[in-house]
């Protein structure tokens, strides 16, 4: 039934001012009022007198605060599994910092591909939303990414969006239970009562964890109160700032910049770093354009702001008119931010705090739901003014992961948190505040609440009563990663068929293609090794004169990284001028199956021979810098071996013997559908195999709705959803083109442009049949077919 409510305006403002005066307030909240139920956020404005506003009343199962990306992710799963949801965003886009307003990177555990975390970007409706990116947008333009948010969520018929519209009080089912949200639209004039069973708070500085009285912290933590060590100098500063970014272009012709006053003046005297101002300085690699320092960081945010115009344009106009730049006379400003990204204020409290330790030594949890992989970057607060380094970085050797106890709240029955609010310590926050690691808590807190909704349960309860292994196999099922943990869906009729492949991938070499790579450091290739003595490689290498050239082999010290911090064997061999083969006997054993790296040494005027063959699994590491260990700060030492983007990083031309035969049906079923734990996780076909099939047949006739098919989307590629650009809009390791076949080989399914990982097929009539057969075709001669799993279900 649809209620609206008459607001005279006095009223209205009235109980507005005291909304916002109680925000100071946590522990204080309006009355407790009856909530209608509404099927519509709409209202017949004709019944309304020209001195009131309307107000909507709606209740649903689950509302998210804040439209950033981790909220639109939880709003989506949510959806999907069922939920009706209201998602509520104060800005007039979705996307948050990653919006054109701010214009951010999505990123988190893939951390620009620039440490050892292989395979590591995230899963679930997120992945689905920057592959779509990418495909439709690789350039990286941030307005197409806001449309595409909003098309997403537009197509979610379990979702009602509100745009401009801010969450300002909140009334309580009781003292520590939300009842719903109040909320006023500036566009439209109207307020909104949203009640729900349950919510989620994605709003950066934690509005409706703050106004419900939800435990939180502020600052960083003394060490002694987690026992951390990476505790910085008092003047370094409590939090991390705000930033502001500007474009530029060329636009052509001579285009003069009078600064406004307020412009910050003398550059190089008030911002230490402005040797780092350049030319061409745009976007996000503006990240050091930040300041807060000791303010308020949620109530003084406007006068964080208003400093940082005065830095962005004072910026702008030390490049134009200092004349310590050449050829900018033709540039222009084509854009500035008009809010701060905020990085952070308030964190919450969860029945479990994640600490430095957490990150570092790579805790399992057994109520993992969610992993990061950033490093822990830590920032001074003075930002732009600081004497410090922009940012003091630690890295850990792997992903680690975040417990499900960390993104509910403590101490509100019904409250789950996502993006930068989760339960973290300060410097734990340092790493977990990336958008993507908090998105993938979102999706955890959505699928929490299904499970939560369903069976009438807190989300506390979810733990102690033992719903945990249910969330993490639900979330596994949408494409969401967790380290250390398989898939295990036993309505899934795949796993009760007998699978036969038409052949598979028996890797004894990659072959030459006539380039060559110049050994200016050292240069690794990460393979999938059996249990038992690692094969024998051979190089070709070309040499300016007669030398030796040294290889090395590594794994790492735990299963599921790929840190090489381990060195099992040294080898030195002596070559020839001109072209020869180098064969590498390393005479080791490995204990389990496990990636090793194959590494040959730098050399001065010696070169390695290249192949144009990619494949899953696969993957050419060039050595970067070393972080040193610190006892002091709890840190280890860690060698970067990373990828190159294509395209570069091109394999090593390499014979291996025996053969790897690490591809094959074993590693079809493992419930894991990227490279990890030591296993490629797919099926790949012979290399110039162009067409291969898979067929799973049963004893007895099924009747089979449901099919979903993974594919390789290259994890290893960190898909910046702005600026950074990207060599193809299609991963080149995807399968495009597919055909699924019933036992009488009539097509069920077609699909010839196919871009996404997850190819869900829905057959709502159903078929009946003892047997599927998957045809796949091969989209590269020089990219062999892969598949990481098949799903049939009922």
């Amino acid at each position: 039934m649809e209620t609206p409510n008459r607001i005279r305006r006095r009223t209205f403002f009235k109980t507005c001012g005291l909304a916002f005066v109680g925000m100071g307030l946590p522990e204080k909240s309006i009355a407790t009022k009856n909530i209608d139920v509404t099927n519509a956020l709409q209202v017949d404005v004709n019944r309304l007198s020209s001195q009131e506003l309307p107000c909507i009343k709606k209740q649903v199962d689950y509302v998210v605060v804040g439209g950033g990306v981790a909220g639109v992710c939880s709003a989506i799963t949510a959806a999907r599994a069922g939920l009706k949801v209201v998602l509520i965003q104060d800005r007039p886009v979705l996307g948050g910092n990653a919006s054109s307003e701010v214009r951010l990177w999505v990123l988190g555990a893939t951390s620009h591909m620039g440490n050892n975390n292989r395979w590591a970007r995230e899963g679930g409706v997120l992945d689905e939303l920057i592959v779509e990116n990418i495909y439709r947008n690789k350039e990286g333009n941030p307005i197409f990414f806001d449309a595409l948010l909003l098309e997403k969520v537009w197509a979610e018929p379990n979702i009602s969006l509100l745009l401009n519209t801010a969450v300002y009080a909140i009334e309580m089912d009781g003292p520590n239970q939300v009842g719903k949200v109040i909320a006023f639209c500036s566009q439209n004039s109207t307020q909104y009562e949203i009640g729900a069973s349950y919510f989620c708070d994605t709003s950066g500085d934690g509005i409706v964890g703050f106004l419900a009285g939800a435990a939180f912290r502020v600052g960083a933590e003394k060490g002694d109160v987690f026992g951390e060590k990476f505790i910085l100098p008092d003047d370094y500063g409590k939090l991390l700032g705000h930033s502001m970014y500007f474009y530029s272009k060329d636009a052509g012709h001579p285009v003069k910049y009078v600064a406004p006053a307020f412009a910050l003046k003398d550059i190089e005297e008030k911002v230490p770093r402005y040797k780092d101002i350049q030319r061409d300085s745009s976007g996000c690699r503006l990240w050091w354009l930040e300041w807060g320092d000791d303010l308020d960081h949620v109530f003084e945010s406007e006068k964080i702001k208003d400093e940082l115009w005065r830095v962005v344009y004072g910026v702008w106009d030390y490049i134009k008119n200092s004349g310590k730049f050449k050829d900018v006379e033709n540039l222009t400003l084509e854009w500035v931010s008009t809010i701060p990204g905020k990085r952070e204020s308030r964190r919450f409290e969860g029945d479990y705090v994640l600490k430095q330790q957490d990150i570092i030594e790579q805790k399992n949890f057994e109520d993992a739901i969610a992993y990061g992989g950033w490093a822990i970057d830590l920032h001074p607060g003075a930002g732009v003014y600081s004497n410090y380094p922009g940012c003091t970085q630690y890295h850990s050797k792997g992903v680690y992961t975040i417990p499900y106890r960390s993104i509910y709240s403590r101490n509100i029955t019904n409250l789950f948190f996502g993006g930068r609010l989760i339960s973290v310590s300060h410097i734990a926050f340092g790493s977990t505040r990336v958008i993507a690691t908090g998105t993938l808590c979102a999706q955890a807190a959505a699928l929490a609440a299904v499970i939560c909704k369903k069976n009438n349960i807190s989300p506390k309860e979810v733990y102690s009563k033992g719903f945990v292994k249910k969330l993490q196999m639900d979330l596994m099922q949408t494409g969401h990663y967790i380290p250390c943990i398989k898939l295990e869906n036993e309505d899934d009729l795949a796993l009760k068929g007998k699978i036969f492949l038409s052949d598979f991938l028996r890797l004894s070499e990659l072959p030459e293609d006539g380039t060559w790579r110049s050994l200016k450091n050292d240069i690794g290739m990460l393979l999938p090794l059996g249990k038992g003595k690692i094969p024998e490689f051979t190089f070709t290498v070309k040499a300016e004169e007669a030398t030796t050239l040294d290889f090395e082999f590594y794994v790492s010290s735990r299963l599921g990284n790929y840190t090489p911090d381990i060195c099992l064997s040294k080898k030195n061999y002596s070559i020839e001028k001109g072209v020869s083969s180098v064969r590498v006997k390393y005479g080791v054993s490995l204990k389990e199956e496990q990636y090793g790296l194959v590494v040959v040494k730098k050399k001065e005027n010696v070169s390695v021979a290249q192949s144009n063959v990619r494949l899953t699994g696969v993957l050419s590491l060039f050595q970067g810098r070393i972080q040193k260990k610190d006892d002091k700060y709890g840190v280890d030492e860690i060698p970067f071996y990373t990828p190159e983007r294509r395209p570069g990083g091109k394999n090593l031309a390499i014979k291996i013997a025996p053969a790897l035969d690490r591809f094959g049906l074993s590693q079809l079923q493992t419930g894991v559908f990227r490279p990890a734990n030591g296993n490629v996780n797919a099926w790949v076909a012979p290399l110039y195999c162009k067409t291969a099939r898979l067929e799973c047949r049963w004893n007895a006739v099924q009747v089979i709705k449901r099919i979903i098919l993974w594919f390789d989307l290259d994890y290893d590629h960190a898909m910046e959803s702005c600026l950074m650009g990207h060599p193809e809009s299609i991963m080149p390791f995807c399968i495009q083109h597919y055909k699924i076949k019933d036992d009488s080989g009539h097509i069920i399914y077609e699909v010839t442009e196919n871009h996404q990982a997850k190819n869900e097929i829905c057959l709502h009539n159903g078929i009946r049949t003892n047997s599927l057969t998957v045809e796949l075709y091969q989209t590269s001669p020089h990219i062999p077919i892969s598949l990481f799993g098949m799903q049939v279900f009922k």
